[in-house]
Parts: C-alpha cells; structure tokens; sequence
C-alpha cells in the first residue's frame, strides 16, 4: 500500500530520529513528508517504532493510506530539489 507520512515534531533530537527512521521505510517528498510503500505489518511496526520516539503532548504524526483509486488520482508538479537538512541557530 502507498502511505503519506507527514510529522511535526517540536525537539531537534526526536526530529532527526523520526527523520532517520522514516528514511529506512520510504521517499522523502517534503522536509517533513515521506510516501512509502509499505506491507500492513510494516507499517504496524513503523507506527510502534514511531511511538516510540515522539511525545504525544509535543509532536505530530499524520498518516494517511491512499488506497488504489486515489493513487491514480495522484499528480506530482517537480520545481526544484530539497535541501539537506541544517542546523539553524538564532542568538
């Protein structure tokens, strides 16, 4: 199955351990955006390992399973490339 994983999390930390583990699952499409397509019992443990690392009072975790009607449906517009990840400090 295709899934969109979108996550906001509030800790640098926790950011770069969601991040480092997505990427072990699917694509980056965004900073904080990935699609993967992943098997039922791969998700369920991308979901616990996810739990794993977040705060559930601080952080958000959105993901949705696009079944196979909507990814026919889906449109990719490129303009451009990411950016890698940088520490940003402000004083």
């Amino acid at each position: 199955m295709l899934v969109l994983i979108a996550y906001d999390i509030a800790d640098a930390n926790r950011l770069r351990r969601v991040a480092r583990l997505m990427q072990t699952y699917g694509a980056r499409v965004q900073r904080s955006v990935f699609e993967c397509r992943i098997a039922h019992k791969h998700l369920d443990e991308l979901m616990n390992k996810i739990n794993s690392v977040i705060k559930r009072r601080e952080d958000r975790v959105h993901i949705y399973r696009l079944c196979d009607a909507c990814q026919d449906r889906f449109a990719e517009y490129k303009c451009g490339h990411l950016l890698p990840d940088v520490d940003v400090w402000i004083f």
